[in-house]
């Protein structure tokens, strides 16, 4: 598989592209690993990826300007380019961007529910339950422990996640340490656990035609 950075820089920094290919893929650092293994499973090598910082996930307001930046700046080096962002908490604000900018998007309100299958998220209606996925089950604490301060002040969790009732890890690949790790992260929170395996989901549905 194509090397990637550590999960700590696809958490802060993102990742540049190559300028190799002639559809760049701009996503978030979350599904990296993920993208770059479809890439390579379906033999899409005309798709080059720049990935913006995952930390992005917690600061929804950052997304929009850094999509609108990236198109700008790499437009002219691609025959067409694919935003592998859902609403992530722009509240459409993404969407509108995407539309104004004249490139597409994945469907859906966030990465979740994607993988998951959107029919299949929308019709379970879990309000009560918290979810992982692979990559955020490995930066649990870069994304939620430290961000929320519970680091310091373990007295906050009841505040936070008091109104949860179970922590749904959904699992891209067959992992049993990353199995075991949000096990013991729902435990952590107090919180019943359940894996569910979705592999890549509609993710895979939503590249496939720019294969």
């Amino acid at each position: 598989m194509t090397e990637l950075p550590r999960d700590q820089v696809l958490t802060e920094v993102g990742l540049h592209p190559t300028r190799k290919g002639r559809v760049l893929l701009i996503a978030c650092g979350a599904l990296a690993r993920e993208i770059v293994a479809l890439r390579e499973r379906n033999g899409w090598t005309h798709m080059d990826l720049t990935c913006l910082p995952a930390i992005f996930h917690n600061h929804p307001e950052r997304i929009v300007p850094a999509i609108e930046a990236a198109v700008k700046k790499h437009r002219d080096h691609y025959d067409e380019m694919f935003v592998v962002y859902a609403d992530c908490g722009t509240g459409g604000q993404l969407q509108a961007a995407c539309e104004r900018l004249e490139v597409s998007m994945v469907k859906g309100p966030h990465c979740y529910a994607f993988y998951d299958g959107l029919d299949h998220f929308a019709a379970r209606d879990e309000i009560t339950s918290f979810y992982l996925t692979d990559f955020l089950a490995r930066q649990f604490d870069a994304f939620v422990w430290k961000p929320l301060g519970l680091e310091k002040h373990p007295e906050l969790l009841e505040m936070y996640f008091g109104n949860y009732e179970k922590l749904v890890y959904l699992a891209q690949v067959e992992d049993a340490d990353l199995d075991a790790r949000a096990q013991v992260l729902a435990d952590r929170l107090g919180l019943a656990y359940e894996r569910r395996f979705t592999g890549y989901g509609d993710l895979a549905t939503a590249l496939a035609p720019l294969g």
